[in-house]
């Protein structure tokens, strides 16, 4: 059975050459895996002492001149390892004085508060909106886990009682369950509970010790406990043991920790060897060496508790805060010289033209086909419909990149496209002599897409084939020019997976959304932003506009073809708490725009009230028009079917009115 020794001889091999770990085998260095993989490699500081200098070197080469770390190579509003950082050089033993100035800009780095107004109210949240943590990217909300981090860091560093740290601990509190756990920061949306998440708890729990007697950090405990006791997965594992070991206060806690390790351990066996992007790459590795290591040393443990005890009823004491904290400077595109600003605006006054210009995708053809069931040689049914777009999309000899949506596994819901559906895609692309085959997601609500993959039965079937899967999630970022402009941002920061596929195909769900109306082949497309880059769940692009969001994305990196899997969609309050509604469909095309519209009407919702899809039409990405979608296969009034709309929906659809007077 292998043990820590083990997870730090593989992770040795694993280092960049350059210094530092990205997170899977190959990557460049990123700060997140990096600052993991030193404080496990610091077990045996002398037998690892060159990769340890060598990955703080990679850590210094990403240290803005303000004080706080960014990925050079990755989006610079995203700031949230700059705790990381902060915490990994306080265990190696760096001096205070040289991280005094990283603490200072940790502590300036505010999120914004949410302003609590009709439209919040309608959102049915459940938290205390006033509180202040820390965002993944500048000028963003609070979220769970970088808010943990910072917490954790300021406590190590002797910043515990700053009223920052304290307010930080409140939000996360506020932020758990009753019953056990936090995910990354909403108990309630919409009115429907959510469920908790195992990283972030852990992660909360690690910036808790010592908080007094908090009967979320207890629930949380036992939420730990029982996920540990029922998974595999190396990392949910993981940051369990190393979160109960510092809380190991209680007997129940204490007398489960053996078995963790063993099952540590064991999900460590499964992992280590595999290279087909389900296995341990350094991430999954340090924290594997990280949790086995704890009856020995455990980085995490903070010594210094709370003082006063942490209080959850009215505000903190009033402190002034210390003179040498200053609002960190915000990496946006407002705060950039005046010549950037200049060189921005020309580019945006370019790309309109250019969209004005745009041609529209070369056949606007929708084929829809009668897939009654999963169990049916869904290969052959797309072979068939795959006829007639192979002109415009050829395979043979590509690079096949397969964007499915995967958002969380309930095993009990129809929320993701399914396993056989990917399965037949596969097999399709391999008859069409493909090159090689990816399937490649980053999912918005789970960070760890590897338990997912697994979860969902979509690992078998990667198996299968002996396919890769690429976490997009922590992929390398690529920064494209913004070819929509509708989110006002100049860039997106795309995943290189997806970027340097030959051929990109969309394969989402039938479903509504109680957002964007429906989520398809567009909507989709979320799932190719980095998290590393935007964070977990992507809300940015949320309060930017979900129209405007994925019209640019689309804009910047259009999908070669989609496929719908409208066997079984899901009706209501979707995209995960709606019920399952049987279609019996697979639709394809190589325009997305009229995938998405004709996919609508087979609901029985109209397109032009989706404002998605209109503004996609505006911007000539597709056509919406049915009258300009030449219908293939099955009519649509063959297999149409009423879709029930998530409640309130209304509010975010264009009314009848509206969507008359719009010409596309």
């Amino acid at each position: 059975m292998p043990n820590a020794q083990t997870a730090l001889d593989r992770l040795a091999t694993l280092a960049s050459p350059e210094g530092g770990w990205g997170y899977q085998a190959g990557q460049p260095a990123h700060l997140e895996p990096t600052c993991l993989a030193v404080l496990a490699l610091a077990a045996d500081r002398k037998k690892y002492e060159a990769l340890v200098a060598n990955g703080l070197k990679a850590v210094e080469a990403n240290r803005a001149a303000d004080g706080t770390y960014r990925m050079t190579h990755g989006r610079p509003q995203a700031a949230w390892p700059t705790a990381l950082v902060l915490f990994a050089e306080h265990a190696l033993g760096t001096p205070a004085d040289r991280l005094a100035a990283t603490a200072d800009r940790l502590l300036a780095l505010e999120s914004r508060v949410i302003k609590v107004d009709d439209e919040t109210t309608d959102m049915q949240v459940d938290i205390d909106l006033s509180l202040r943590g820390w965002p993944w990217a500048e000028a963003n909300f609070a979220w769970v886990e970088p808010t943990s981090w910072a917490c954790l860091a300021l406590r190590a560093v002797g910043r515990a009682d700053h009223p920052r740290v304290r307010e930080g601990l409140r939000l996360l509190i506020d932020r758990a369950f009753d019953s056990g756990g936090v995910n990354y920061g909403n108990r309630m949306v919409l009115g429907r509970s959510t469920e908790p998440i195992p990283g972030p708890t852990a992660a909360m729990l690690l910036a808790l010790q010592g908080a007094g007697d908090q009967p979320r950090v207890e629930a949380a405990k036992g939420y730990l406990r029982v996920h540990a006791a029922k998974t595999t997965d190396l990392e949910h594992l993981a940051w369990a043991k190393l979160a109960l070991s510092v809380h190991a206060t209680d007997s129940a806690t204490r007398d489960f920790l053996p078995e963790l390790d063993a099952r540590v351990a064991g999900a460590l066996s499964e992992e280590i060897h595999r290279t087909d992007g389900l296995g341990a790459g350094p991430y999954r590795l340090a924290l594997a060496a990280l949790a086995l290591e704890t009856g020995k040393r455990n980085p995490f443990r903070l010594e210094r508790l709370l003082s006063p005890p942490l209080s959850l009823q009215g505000k903190e004491p009033e402190e002034a805060l210390p003179l040498e904290v200053k609002k960190a400077e915000k990496v946006s595109e407002d705060s950039r010289p005046i010549f950037e600003r200049v060189k921005s605006k020309f580019r945006g006054w370019m790309v309109s033209r250019l969209n004005r210009l745009r041609p529209l995708p070369s056949t606007g053809a929708v084929h829809i086909a009668r897939a009654d069931s999963y169990d049916l040689p869904l290969a052959d049914i797309l072979a068939a419909q795959f006829e007639h777009f192979r002109p415009v999309v050829p395979i043979r000899g590509k690079r096949v990149v397969l964007k499915p949506n995967l958002v969380e596994y309930r095993r009990e819901k129809v929320i993701n496209t399914d396993p056989r559906v990917v399965d037949a895609v596969i097999t399709l692309c391999v008859r069409e002599g493909a090159a090689e085959v990816v399937v490649a997601e980053g999912p918005g609500h789970w960070r760890n897409a590897q338990f997912l993959v697994k979860e969902s039965g979509l690992g078998e079937v990667l198996e299968k084939h002996g396919v890769r899967f690429v976490d997009l999630n922590h992929d390398e970022p690529v920064r494209m020019p913004n070819l929509g402009r509708l989110t006002g941002l100049d860039s997106l920061y795309l995943a290189r997976t997806v970027v340097n596929a030959d051929v990109f195909i969309s394969l989402p769900k039938l479903k509504t959304h109680h957002w964007a109306g429906a989520t398809l082949s567009l909507k989709n497309l979320f799932g190719t932003l980095p998290g590393i880059c935007y964070g977990w769940p992507k809300n940015e692009l949320h309060w930017r506009g979900i129209p405007n969001s994925i019209v640019d994305i689309a804009l910047t990196h259009t999908p070669h073809l989609a496929i719908v899997d409208g066997i079984t969609g899901m009706e209501g309050d979707g995209p995960l708490m709606g019920s399952a509604k049987h279609v019996g469909a697979l639709i394809m095309g190589a325009d997305l725009v009229a995938v998405d519209s004709t996919c609508c009407r087979l609901m029985k919702l109209p397109p032009e009230r989706v404002p998605t899809l209109v503004l996609a039409a505006l911007k000539r990405l597709g056509r919406l028009n049915e009258a300009e979608i030449p219908q293939l296969g099955e009519p649509i009034t063959a297999l149409a079917t009423e879709f029930e709309l998530p409640p309130h929906v209304d509010r975010q659809l264009l009314s009848i009115e509206d969507a008359a007077q719009i010409r596309v």
